[in-house]
This record gives C-alpha cells, sequence and structure tokens, in this order.
C-alpha cells in the first residue's frame, strides 16, 4: 500500500455517469465569495501535521485518472482514441462522438467537469498557501513552494485548455467582485514566475507523489515547447535549458523495460519524475480498467467489478506500430481467455446475426483492431484495448497504479525537438533514438517533424499528451477515422456556458 496520500479528497462512485450530473455551485464563484463569511471556515493546520494539509492539496489531482473529465478531452479528441456508440450503450448524449468529431460546444459537460476540478484544486493550493503564511518554519516555506508549483501546474493545464481564464491566486480576494479573464500571455507569465520563484526551496532530490526542483521544471519544459502554441513565441531554447537541467540532476534514467513505470508497483520507477500515486484504499480514481475493458474481461482478471466497455485504439493508430515495437504491448488485442489463460471467454451479449450489424467473431471475446463504426451500432469486441497499465489479478475499480505525469522520456524527446525546430538534427536525432532502441526498434538515419510526432504518440499512447501535441505539429485538425477536418479555433476549448453564466466576467473564446 502506498503511504503518502493518506487522506481522500474524494472518489467518483460511477464516473461514467458524471455528465449526467448538473454541478449546481462554480467553484470560481465560490472563490470570490464574501470574505466575511468563507472567513468562518478557515482552519490553521494543525502545528504537529502540516504534512496533513500539503496531502489534501495534492489529493485534488485524483481526478486525473477519471472519465469525463481531463483525460476524456485529451484522449477522445485525439487520433489515438475513441469511444464508440455501442447500441444503447455508451451514447452519453453524444459526448464522447462530439469530441471525437471535434462538435463540442460550450455546453458539453465534460469540459465543465474539468474546469471545475482544475480551479478546485488551485482553491485548495490557495487555502492551504493562506494557513501556511501564519506559520514561521523553513519545513513549511518548502510546503508553501511546492504548493505554488501545484497550482502552476493546474493554471498550464487551464492554459492549455481554455487560455484566456482568471487568475484567482487569493483565498480572501483583496478586490470584491467576481474574478476577470486574464489573457493567455497573462497566465502564461504566471505560471512561469511562479515556478522559478518556487525552485529554489525545492528539493532536488525526487520525493514521491510531490513536487521536487525536476518535477517543476518539467512544467516549465511542457509551457516552454508549446508557447509558440499559447502565446506566438516560440521558446525552443528555454525549452532545452530545462529538459537539461532535468537529465544533469543525474536523478531519473530510462527503465530497460518499458513498462516497469506502468506495472501495478511502479512507485519506484527511475523514469518517473512526478506521479499521482492512485490507490485503491487511499486515493481513489484512477479507473482505467473500467473504462476500457469490455464487460466479460472481468473474467480475465478476476476484477471485482464488471467494467464498462467504453475506450478502445483507434486502428490506423494501432497500426502505427510495428511487430518488432515492445510498445506494441501497451494494447490487448485478439483472443482472452479467463484467468487460468486456457478458458475462453465469452460475451453473452454479443451481436448475433439477427442484430443489426453482426459480429463474426460470436460469443468467444475477441478484441479486434477493426471498428466496424463510431455509431450508432459499433460492435461490443471491436477495437484494441488500453494495456499500458498492467491490472492487477482481482483488482477493484480503482487502480493501485501510479500515474506518470512527467516521465524522463518525454524530457528527452521534448530537448529532441526544441534542436531539432532549431536546426540540430544530429543532437536531436540521438536523443529520439534513445527511444527507438529501448523499444526494441532500429534507430534512424535521419529526422523529421513528422516522424518525431509518431514517435510520440507511440511512446506516450494513452498518457494524455497526445491532443497537445497534435496541436503543437499542426494535426490535430486534420481528418482522420470517422471524423472530418475540423476549424483551428477547436485548438482551444469553449469556456463551459455554466461558468459564463456564473461570471459574466469570463469571455468565450472564439467559435463558440
Amino acid at each position: 500500500m502506498k503511504h503518502f496520500s493518506r487522506n481522500r479528497l474524494w472518489k467518483t462512485a460511477s464516473t461514467k455517469v458524471t455528465s449526467k450530473r448538473i454541478l449546481v455551485f462554480s467553484l470560481l464563484l465560490a472563490a470570490a465569495i464574501s470574505v466575511a463569511f468563507v472567513r468562518l471556515s478557515v482552519r490553521t493546520a494543525p502545528q504537529n501535521d502540516y504534512t496533513s494539509e500539503l496531502v489534501k492539496a495534492y489529493n485534488t489531482l485524483a481526478f486525473w485518472g477519471n472519465h469525463s473529465v481531463l483525460y476524456t478531452l485529451n484522449e477522445i479528441t485525439s487520433d489515438e482514441l475513441v469511444i464508440t456508440q455501442k447500441g444503447g450503450d455508451w451514447f452519453e448524449g453524444g459526448n464522447s462522438i462530439q469530441l471525437h468529431q471535434h462538435t463540442f460546444t460550450r455546453d458539453h459537460g465534460f469540459l465543465n467537469n474539468t474546469w471545475t476540478s482544475l480551479y478546485n484544486g488551485i482553491v485548495t493550493c490557495n487555502k492551504q498557501l493562506y494557513q501556511y503564511s501564519k506559520i514561521n518554519s523553513p519545513e513549511v516555506d518548502v510546503y508553501k513552494s511546492e504548493l505554488r508549483v501545484l497550482r502552476a501546474f493546474y493554471y498550464y493545464i487551464l492554459l492549455d485548455c481554455f487560455r484566456n481564464v482568471p487568475l484567482v491566486v487569493e483565498y480572501f480576494p483583496s478586490s470584491p467582485g467576481l474574478p476577470e479573464s486574464n489573457t493567455a500571455i497573462q497566465v502564461f507569465n504566471f505560471i512561469e514566475s511562479e515556478i522559478n520563484a518556487s525552485i529554489p526551496n525545492l528539493s532536488a532530490a525526487p520525493v514521491y507523489g510531490r513536487f521536487n526542483k525536476s518535477a517543476a521544471k518539467a512544467v516549465l519544459a511542457k509551457l516552454y515547447i508549446n508557447a509558440n502554441v499559447y502565446i506566438g513565441q516560440a521558446k525552443w531554447a528555454e525549452t532545452i535549458s530545462v529538459c537539461d537541467d532535468v537529465i544533469n540532476s543525474g536523478n531519473y534514467s530510462l527503465t530497460p523495460d518499458y513498462f516497469t513505470s506502468f506495472y501495478t508497483n511502479n512507485s519506484n520507477s527511475p523514469e518517473i519524475i512526478f506521479q499521482i500515486p492512485y490507490d485503491e484504499l487511499t486515493l481513489g480514481g484512477f479507473n482505467l480498467s473500467m473504462m476500457t475493458l469490455h464487460y466479460a474481461s472481468q473474467n480475465t482478471f478476476n476484477l471485482r467489478y464488471q467494467p464498462w466497455n467504453g475506450y478502445a485504439a483507434i486502428e490506423d493508430f494501432y497500426n502505427s506500430f510495428t511487430s518488432g515495437d515492445v510498445r506494441k504491448g501497451s494494447f490487448l488485442v485478439g483472443p482472452q481467455f479467463a484467468a487460468d489463460g486456457v478458458t475462453p471467454v465469452i460475451d453473452p451479449g454479443f451481436e448475433t446475426s439477427s442484430a443489426v450489424v453482426p459480429d463474426p467473431d460470436g460469443a468467444p471475446l475477441n478484441y479486434t483492431p477493426a471498428i466496424n463504426q463510431l455509431s450508432p451500432n459499433s460492435l461490443r469486441q471491436a477495437g484494441a484495448r488500453i494495456h499500458k497499465w498492467k491490472y492487477q489479478l482481482g483488482g477493484g475499480g480503482d487502480l493501485n497504479n501510479d500515474f506518470g505525469v512527467f516521465r524522463y522520456a518525454d524530457v528527452l524527446l521534448m530537448k529532441a525537438e526544441g534542436h531539432l525546430r532549431m536546426g540540430n538534427s544530429t543532437i536531436a536525432l540521438a536523443l529520439v533514438n534513445q527511444i527507438r532502441t529501448r523499444a526494441g526498434l532500429a534507430t534512424l538515419s535521419s529526422l523529421t517533424l513528422t516522424n518525431l510526432l509518431a514517435e510520440r504518440g507511440r511512446e506516450f499512447f494513452a498518457e494524455g499528451w497526445r491532443r497537445q501535441d497534435l496541436i503543437r505539429f499542426g494535426a490535430f485538425n486534420n481528418a482522420w477515422w470517422e471524423k472530418p477536418a475540423s476549424a483551428t479555433f477547436r485548438n482551444v476549448f469553449p469556456i463551459p456556458q455554466i461558468q459564463i453564466q456564473a461570471n459574466p466576467k469570463l469571455i468565450q473564446n472564439p467559435g463558440y
């Protein structure tokens, strides 16, 4: 059992139906309530247990591995994953289809789920920073710096998704009223300055589930590598510089076995720079086995709950992996067997010959990479499933695998991209070939941006970076399976309409 995250902030009982719930109060509005009322609820952190207050802030990251929040937005809008409509199952009001086809609107419930989850984290950070401001202690000074970086990380995700968002940085706002939107450049500068001001106080050594110097610089690397998208300013040299800082720390390395960083007991992986320490008892919320596996795969892994049969890989993306690529083990394909490895798993609800679209594979469960259609009658067994994070036999609805938000491989490839875009292809090629060699592939003799995007796709499949990468490489608006070409305004999500209704000072993004 992991021991860092002792207090769970929340756990979704059934994330599949989250989008059907109406969020009555806006967290952003709550953050701006009158000072006199809010002060009544504030309690100073116990003098002998400062860490427990810090844990509460980190625990707000629990939404990261849920359905219908950020992960869904980043993956289902990309060319990696899809959630098809299987008759009456997984229609969800068209939410997943809209994301896949880039027809989402400002009323899309998953956008509001993401917005409120991120601002919930920000408000929690603000509260803990206020509490810690009353305590004079070198230990607490470190915690303050961690909280500032965590808050900056939340704002980085908001910037990536929505661009012009309010900077709410006080638990008791000095100015009354609702906050106004800040420009993308203002948010960018805030993130950069907060992280740079905090880094000197952070630990140089890895700290499990918390921000150290390298993890903070990984956020900066993501900020800089996407700067041309966010604010129209290329910052490739800055990207290389912070990546070099992480590399030169000597604390991280590529694991010889690619999947070490995704095992159930992956907390000691030398490749993970910052992780969310998921644990079904202390920090639930990583629901991937439920989200992707067929109902009958419960028998393969002896799961305590029946999966939902949702997320599957798009066939073209699956086919982009060659047979010699060890990372192709990230997919679950072919006939499925019970935990004994011998008994075929049966799908009692398979589409018979009398169905609108019969399943030619019959009752035995067989994951086929080909998917017959997006909707309304996608076959229940169609699509390769995610098996990158290894599922524990006898597991529950929440995985015990940590989610490595930042991996050393990403730092290497971000540095490679910075060099390639600056014309230093020799350095970039050597870095990319490190990744390919670990994957069991032949080295490349030359490198293009197209090669690099493809390599990032294979290396970080299902890790939540594909949407961002496609946008940065100018490929997000391309047509792919069951998705026509989309307009460039889709590169930014709309501000949720429910948030604009709660705060008319918010400015809607163009096109929505």
